[in-house]
């Protein structure tokens, strides 16, 4: 067949979830959850956006379920009320859990019939998978109550089947946006079921820590830790090297170590910068440091109008902090020497505008600890549009 017929597309990818394939080098990560999963151990899982953890888990469910263990996956980022939340856990619950065969909606409905709100189904005629919803009930306690239900039957499914369950809450974090018990409740319930694993995945590590490290909060030293990091330039590397060899296209090891010096193995802008420079050259050809450079712009170029939108909504005490972490990150942001060396105001303020910055997801740390920029090329955008305004 000829090239036209099938042509060579980009390899790298970002923005979607990174999955077959695209999925980069996190071997050791995947192994270690793959364990904790089969031995039902609760685990917390904390990486800034768009360090993949959501990728990283779906791989490692899928060799869980290879394994015999059921894995249901919620995304509690979606749930805005406590009525979408249920109907999360319901399709969870039925789809990944229960996971029916024929009868379906006769099914559903044996499964949810001791719940006090039961839930709404209808076939979904784009893809036939089974929606749920739930009505407000007459009193604010039924939802709750609805909810605690829905909880416990992933432990009644498992010890019918004789099969370890594992339920993992994408962006956990929230539950307390839907209600500040939540927490509670949930963990009353999961202390029943030492048969069931929870992974709690979560990006705004001053929620979790305040719910997994507070020793008044119900989830109080419940559950393994885990960070997610970059990944390290000798992993990723050989990674981008062979999907640029696989599609008739090279890297010199000049550009290679270029392009990860810019991203730091920051997974989704390795990918994106990967994407740029690959497109850059022709067939045949090798990238060089100089088509990193230029792919370099091109992306700040694309990101300026999210960028100056940051700038612009950021207070000033906001605003030189950030610029001092993009030409400095430190462990010592309110001592007086790094104050003093990037103008920065007294130590309190230093702290009001470090919190901010890190709800935001802005701001965080380093794999050594250090205060740093962790939006992806925003320090290089402050750098060059910023510093010398």
């Amino acid at each position: 067949m000829t090239r036209n017929e099938h042509p060579i597309v980009n390899p790298f990818t970002y923005g979607a979830l990174a999955l077959d394939d695209a999925f980069t080098n996190r071997e050791t990560e995947v192994r270690e959850l793959v364990a904790d999963m089969e031995n039902g151990q609760d685990v917390v899982l904390y990486a800034p956006r768009r360090y993949g953890k959501s990728s990283l888990v779906i791989r490692a469910s899928e060799r869980a379920l290879r394994r015999n263990v059921l894995v249901g996956y919620c995304d509690v980022m979606r749930t805005t009320t406590k009525e979408r939340f249920a109907a999360a856990l319901a399709r969870t619950i039925y789809a990944d859990i229960e996971s029916p065969g024929e009868q379906v909606v006769e099914r559903a409905a044996a499964l949810f019939r001791g719940l006090r709100i039961r839930p709404s189904m209808e076939i979904d005629p784009d893809d036939l998978t089974l929606r749920f919803s739930f009505q407000a009930g007459r009193r604010s306690a039924d939802i709750d109550d609805t909810i605690e239900r829905l909880l416990e039957l992933p432990g009644k499914i498992g010890a019918e089947r004789k099969r370890r369950v594992v339920i993992v809450f994408d962006e956990f974090q929230e539950i307390v946006g839907l209600d500040r018990n939540f927490p509670n409740l949930m963990r009353a319930v999961f202390q029943t079921q030492p048969e069931i694993g929870h992974v709690y995945l979560g990006s705004k590590r001053h929620v979790l820590e305040r719910i997994f490290n507070d020793k008044n909060e119900p989830f109080w030293r419940s559950a393994k830790q885990v960070e997610l990091g970059p990944i390290a330039p000798a992993k990723f590397a050989p990674f981008i090297r062979k999907r640029f060899d696989t599609t008739e296209k090279a890297i010199t090891p000049e550009a290679l170590e270029r392009l990860l010096g810019i991203t730091a193995g920051h997974p989704y802008a390795t990918q994106e910068l990967a994407y740029a420079v690959w497109q850059l050259v022709p067939l045949g050809h090798h990238a060089f440091a100089e088509d990193v450079d230029t792919a370099l712009g091109q992306v700040l170029h694309s990101e300026h109008n999210h960028f100056a939108r940051l700038w612009d909504e950021a207070p000033t005490a906001q605003r030189l902090l950030l610029l001092a972490l993009a030409e400095e990150p430190a462990h010592a942001v309110y001592s007086a020497g790094y104050r003093e060396r990037h103008d920065l105001p007294g130590p309190s303020s230093v702290g009001i505008a470090l919190q901010a910055l890190e709800r935001k997801e802005l701001a965080g740390r380093s794999s050594d600890g250090a205060r740093c920029i962790v939006e992806p090329f925003l320090a290089e955008w402050l750098r060059r549009e910023q510093r010398a305004v």
